[in-house]
């Protein structure tokens, strides 16, 4: 008695047999695969063939739903950059920003931090003195941090909102090679911000913060010891 590996091999070496065997094609019932019945090779090969036709309808819904939701997000991002471009303020820029995140992007807590710039100013929060390793963290991001834990001092600048936060986000602040602040993000929802999530749109949004506010500032290249 062959074994069921020698005929699956037989019927590969010989793809003609059952050309020249209809008979034995028409009368192979196997089981169907959604119940107990059995059917003819023919009414489980359209069984198969509707449920792939099924994934991948399931599959195209998905892309479509991804690409609407890319649409609204650069849309989002489109107008935040014209509102950016309207500025006429560091303090309106920064305000923008901050409604922006808020009104558009749902970002509840948003916190940014400036340096290597003239304008220092301690009495604002913005230009508040940041740590040297945090600064060092955000000189050195290649791209945008994304996890459930705060980087460093950066909890802090939340307030009264930290110990609930539980996602947060930090996008550096570059322009003609320097790294002038960052902006922090921050959220309740642990599933916001995390460590796997795609950082192209808070990449997007750094370079146009980056842009609107270099316009109101004027760089140092003397680094905070």
């Amino acid at each position: 008695m062959p074994t069921a590996e020698q005929v699956a091999e037989f019927l590969r070496q010989n793809p003609g047999f059952f050309e020249s065997h209809v008979d034995i094609l028409m009368n192979l019932q196997i089981p169907h695969p959604h119940g107990g019945r059995a059917v003819s090779i023919g009414e489980r090969q359209l069984v198969a063939v509707r449920e792939k036709a099924k994934l991948l309808e399931d599959k195209l819904h998905e892309l479509i739903q991804f690409g609407e939701e890319n649409d609204a997000v650069g849309g989002k991002i489109h107008r935040l950059a014209c509102r950016l471009i309207e500025a006429p303020s560091l303090d309106a820029a920064l305000d923008t920003l901050y409604l922006d995140l808020l009104d558009h992007f749902a970002v509840p807590h948003v916190a940014v931090r400036l340096w290597n710039v003239a304008e220092e100013n301690p009495q604002t929060k913005e230009f508040s003195p940041v740590a040297l390793e945090m600064r060092q963290f955000v000189e050195q991001m290649a791209v945008p941090y994304c996890g459930p834990h705060a980087v460093y001092e950066s909890q802090a600048w939340f307030g009264e909102a930290a110990a609930h936060l539980k996602s947060f986000a930090l996008v550096a602040l570059k322009r003609n090679g320097l790294t002038f602040g960052v902006v922090a993000l921050a959220s309740e929802d642990a599933r916001r911000f995390y460590a796997e999530m795609g950082t192209l749109y808070l990449a997007r949004i750094g370079e146009l913060v980056s842009h609107a506010l270099w316009r109101f500032v004027t760089p140092v290249r003397e680094h905070a010891a």
